[in-house]
């Protein structure tokens, strides 16, 4: 009994707050590394998509090799995830929008591929469910926040990424698609 009452006294004691160095109290944490930003990045510009499989619509293995000779939209995005929700409709006009690139709406989710395409019946988007159960291409990109998106060029090389939900049928997303080729 009494190793128990010494062992929780000493975790009382680590866990106490101790005082901070005089000239570490009251200073910002201006070096503090914020995370992956929203937005535009080109950091990966030029890099070839990676060779990860995922499941295309009739549910066989498939790549981003398959695409390659036409630039590809690749959105990832996932049922549950609120931005990628609301901006699937913008996505999937952009898709009958002649000119634009293949869009490809690339699922997260790992449950059944059914629910996928029910998901997207219900909420009346026709684009076809690919799925990444695994999540190999969030992995192979380093992409930590959905939605991220990617254009490839025809080349199957990365043009850039888009981190977090944008109007695809707007005017900020038209100047960036113009760079498909």
């Amino acid at each position: 009994m009494r190793v128990i009452i010494l062992l929780a006294g000493l975790l009382a004691l680590a866990g106490c707050d101790r005082q901070k160095a005089a000239e570490q109290q009251g200073t910002p944490a201006a070096a503090a590394p914020t995370g992956p930003q929203a937005g535009l990045d080109r950091s990966q510009a030029g890099k070839a998509a990676p060779s990860v499989t995922f499941r295309n619509p009739d549910g066989e293995e498939t790549s981003l090799a398959e695409f390659r000779g036409k630039p590809v939209l690749v959105n990832l995005w996932a049922t549950w995830c609120a931005p990628c929700v609301k901006e699937l409709p913008t996505l999937d006009a952009l898709a009958d929008r002649p000119g634009a690139p293949q869009v490809m709406a690339l699922s997260q989710d790992m449950g059944d591929q059914a629910k996928v395409k029910a998901f997207l019946g219900d909420k009346e988007i026709a684009l076809e469910p690919f799925q990444d159960a695994d999540m190999a291409m969030s992995s192979a990109l380093g992409a930590s926040i959905l939605p991220t998106t990617v254009l490839y060029g025809s080349d199957g090389k990365e043009i850039w990424r888009y981190t977090g939900d944008l109007d695809w049928t707007g005017p900020e997303a038209a100047a960036l698609l113009k760079e498909a080729r």
